[in-house]
């Protein structure tokens, strides 16, 4: 906006400096009601595309082409501007593959492939009209994958596909959906196997981990899925086959050296154990890397020297968004300064400069080896997280004293932390202390051992020692929590092993153990133990699961019926996600109607039914399509 003051003639402007500058002041008040103006007119034009509209007006642009709205979801997938614009060519491409498994992504936010099943089905050859690949018997030479890539000619199947027990029929599609992610770690040290400084993996933790594919983006409506557009679990061989596409900078999969020259050829195999070593290990000086994509494994042709690090960049797979990771989240804030630091360098330093009141961020996916005290002046806040996308590991060799000043809070964002538990220690006064831990993972069992089994079970992950604490655990993966008599607990979308003491706040969360609390307050969680609350006439335990025998306050439309998980050991892809074959009274019964559990944000019954109403809608006439996950 041009300075209204400076277009004036100069003797008008003159006598204002020459007085008290009542005019400027005027015109300022002026110019900026016309700036406001003017970006109102801006928008008003912006509001015109669906590319640029408001969120108010997208609605609106829906209902010009006739859009119907769906229920509501995760943020993520929540707003139809995907679909409105999206949904002219929806109507054009009615009924297509392509068409349909567009609509299931934009709708669901997962990767989606849809599939025919009519293409897949064996059929009578005629010799006039050869059709190849619908014969019955395979080609076996080929390396096929199952699911929605499968090729293979098959008998068919009778069943409803909409139930999901029949597939290969003429008027079946299948969607299939993919609901774990591929996670990127940039330039992750890689940990040695036993003090070998020839065997590594990937995992910080030095625990075997499979590796996925970083999905393409689909540019066109038209393109059909391929297996390099999801976040496909990588295999030996479908990654031998396709290294070109897979390894390399910028791709899903890449090792190499800091400091010395890195072995230019790598070679995809099976780096299983064998006695006292690996299998396929590389001969030295071959110049060979050796890369398991299914363990999680490398090993170089020649010892590592000391002063140098073997170094991953690598993708991993995630049902949630939840512990230490480098996904998309919103990272915490402080009004003090910031520090940032990288290369593992020495963490307490930092720390010790922000104890006023501050910031320190870590800018990288670093090992950390180092036992910091994390402390603050009164009334102080002191923030210590990972950048946005990183997930640094810091490692260490006892207990991780944390000591907030009277009033002060102590807030750990995004952070990896093993070996020791975090103890947030009492004090002689009788101030309140405040501990924050968001998207951070606090190993269970502090370390794990080679084979992911816990080092020390049972060990907590966190420790509350003052009676006057308040504790907020938000999006975190950790072991037991123990807190003493008065402490305050509130945990949210997270997963833990057990509680033990306090007051404890429990909501859209996992427990894998038992509960013992002064008092609890519990809704749309999953406890696999037993929970046990002194206080039986306060708190409410409301839309959650819980086993028989469990001593609480007063219950409403809480079951027992059984969650299914697809996994509920530590690291794997699905840790702690449920199956779409769990009973509807966990799956759907929360109280926004999603599942009980941590899982309860992700939205997935609405998500799965939103597509059913979108499926219909689009799906031409006489065809009948099932939902199938991938993952």
């Amino acid at each position: 906006m041009t300075d209204l003051f400076e277009l004036l003639p100069r003797v008008y402007r003159l006598r204002d400096e020459l007085g008290d500058g009542q005019l400027r002041q005027l015109l300022e008040v002026i110019g900026e009601q016309l700036g406001v103006l003017e970006e109102s007119l801006d928008q008003f034009y912006d509001d015109l595309f669906i590319e640029t509209a408001a969120d108010w007006a997208v609605p609106y642009i829906g209902d010009l082409v006739g859009y119907r709205p769906l229920h509501g979801g995760p943020s993520t997938v929540a707003s139809p501007r995907a679909e409105v614009a999206n949904t002219i060519a929806y109507r054009r491409r009615k009924g297509t593959a392509a068409m349909l498994e567009q609509l299931a992504f934009d709708v669901t936010g997962w990767r989606a492939r849809a599939v025919e099943f009519f293409e897949r089905l064996a059929v009578t050859q005629y010799m006039n009209h050869p059709r190849p690949g619908r014969g019955g018997t395979p080609d076996l030479r080929r390396r096929m994958l199952p699911g929605a890539f499968d090729e293979r000619a098959h008998l068919a199947e009778v069943r409803r596909i909409s139930t999901g027990a029949g597939r290969y029929n003429i008027h079946n599609v299948g969607i299939f959906l993919w609901r774990l992610e591929a996670v990127e770690l940039i330039r992750s040290p890689l940990v040695p196997d036993a003090g070998s400084q020839r065997r590594f993996r990937f995992h910080p933790l030095g625990i075997d981990q499979q590796l996925f594919g970083k999905p393409r983006t689909e540019e066109e409506i038209t393109h059909l899925a391929e297996p390099f557009d999801v976040p496909l679990p990588l295999t030996r061989r479908f990654l031998k086959d396709h290294r070109d596409v897979y390894y390399g900078r910028d791709h899903s999969l890449l090792v190499g050296l800091l400091g010395v020259a890195t072995p230019p050829k790598v070679r995809i195999c099976d780096l299983s154990d064998v006695a006292g070593d690996w299998a396929h290990a590389p001969q030295s000086g071959s110049g060979v890397i050796t890369i398991d994509p299914v363990l999680g494994r490398v090993y170089f042709p020649d010892p590592v020297p000391a002063n140098v690090t073997a170094v991953g960049t690598f993708h991993y797979g995630t049902a949630m968004h939840i512990g230490g990771g480098g996904y998309h989240r919103e990272v915490s804030a402080s009004d003090g300064p910031m520090r940032t630091m990288s290369d593992g360098v020495a963490v307490q330093p930092e720390l010790d400069q922000v104890t006023s009141g501050g910031m320190v961020e870590i800018k990288d996916n670093w090992r950390y080896q180092e036992t910091p005290a994390v402390s603050t002046d009164a009334g102080k806040t002191m923030v210590l997280r990972a950048a946005y996308r990183r997930r640094p590991h810091l490692a260490a060799t006892g207990p991780v004293a944390l000591k907030p000043g009277p009033g002060g809070t102590v807030v750990l964002d995004g952070l990896l932390v093993s070996g020791g538990p975090l103890v947030l220690e009492a004090a002689a006064d009788l101030e309140v202390r405040t501990l924050v831990l968001r998207h951070c993972t606090l190993v269970p069992g502090l370390t794990r051992t080679a084979d992911n089994k816990p080092a020390n079970p049972g060990a907590a992950s966190l420790v509350v020692s003052h009676p006057l604490a308040r504790v907020v655990i938000e999006r975190c993966v950790l072991g037991p929590v123990e807190a003493v008599d008065g402490a305050e607990v509130s945990i949210r979308d997270s997963v833990l092993d057990s509680h033990d003491g306090g007051t404890l706040t429990l909501h859209g969360s996992t427990v894998l153990g038992t509960i013992t609390a002064t008092r609890v307050d519990i809704s749309n969680s999953i406890v696999l133990g037993k929970v046990i609350a002194q206080r039986r006439q306060e708190g409410c335990v409301r839309f959650s699961h819980m086993p028989a025998g469990s001593l609480t306050p007063s219950r409403y439309r809480c079951t027992t019926a059984p969650p299914r998980f697809t996994s509920l050991r530590f690291g794997d892809p699905g840790f702690a996600q449920l199956r779409p074959s769990t009973p509807d009274e966990v799956r759907c019964g929360a109280d926004n109607e999603s599942e009980m559990g941590a899982g309860n944000h992700l939205f997935a019954p609405q998500r799965e039914a939103n597509l059913r109403l979108r499926l219909d809608e689009y799906l031409r006439f006489g065809l009948e399509a099932g939902i199938f996950y991938a993952t």
